[in-house]
């Protein structure tokens, strides 16, 4: 499972002429789930991700009640090491992904998080504005 997280002023997702998802001071956070991940890696990884100390002040999302847009992105196990063309071979399918990216969301609130989603299986415009930039790959 990995995440990459990314301090924000905004964010925002887009389904068609639809806003599905929106934060302000917080962070944006790209999900992939590999053939292996579980609900405990899930939890892990959400707990990772809530208090890891990547705002000002060296503070976390738990910290400062900051929000989180999570968007799910299978493109985080892309390989391409061979050519140009990446495969995609490492990354779940979606009827193993989507349930892990929920239970990641799910446990984000468990912990008090405010959660913004994407919306699984739809083509998404994702908008952002960095902030920093400051980004981290966590990965179980």
């Amino acid at each position: 499972m990995r995440a990459l997280v990314q301090t924000v002023s905004r964010a925002s997702v887009r389904v068609d002429d639809d806003t599905v998802g929106e934060i302000k001071d917080g962070l944006l956070v790209l999900v992939g789930i590999t053939h292996d991940d579980t609900a405990a890696k899930a939890a892990d990884l959400a707990r990772k991700t809530w208090e890891l100390r990547i705002l000002d002040g060296d503070r976390s999302a738990a910290d400062d009640n900051a929000p989180l847009l999570v968007v799910s992105q299978f493109t985080l196990y892309g390989d391409a090491r061979k050519g140009r063309r990446p495969t995609w071979n490492a990354a779940a399918p979606a009827e193993v992904a989507e349930p892990l990216v929920t239970a990641y969301v799910e446990a984000l609130r468990a912990r008090g998080a405010t959660v913004e989603t994407g919306r699984f299986r739809t083509h998404m415009l994702v908008e952002s504005v960095n902030v920093g930039p400051r980004t981290v790959l966590l990965e179980l």
